[in-house]
């Protein structure tokens, strides 16, 4: 999508949250092996960029890996997952 195309980002962002929290119980239990195995693969060598600056193009991707909301509710897993690490 463009940045100039407001209305679209701002249907996406609100879809991205529904998403969430849609899937918001399956992110309580096991957030953080789902979310590191996505972050994995939007970075990985051959993906696309999630935000292209020069061409003005931003991702979907973009919303999902800067919602707080995601992040709040993977927050569980991954503190769980560091102290087994830390044993």
């Amino acid at each position: 999508m463009r940045y100039e195309e407001r209305t679209k980002l701002t249907v996406v962002r609100a879809l991205v949250l529904v998403a969430i929290l849609i899937s918001s119980p399956a992110l309580l239990l096991a957030g953080a092996p789902i979310r590191r195995r996505y972050l994995r693969y939007l970075y990985r060598d051959e993906a696309p960029q999630v935000l292209e600056k020069k061409q003005g193009w931003v991702s979907v991707h973009y919303f999902v890996i800067t919602s707080r909301l995601l992040e709040w509710l993977c927050w569980p897993t991954e503190s769980l997952a560091r102290c087994a690490e830390a044993r």
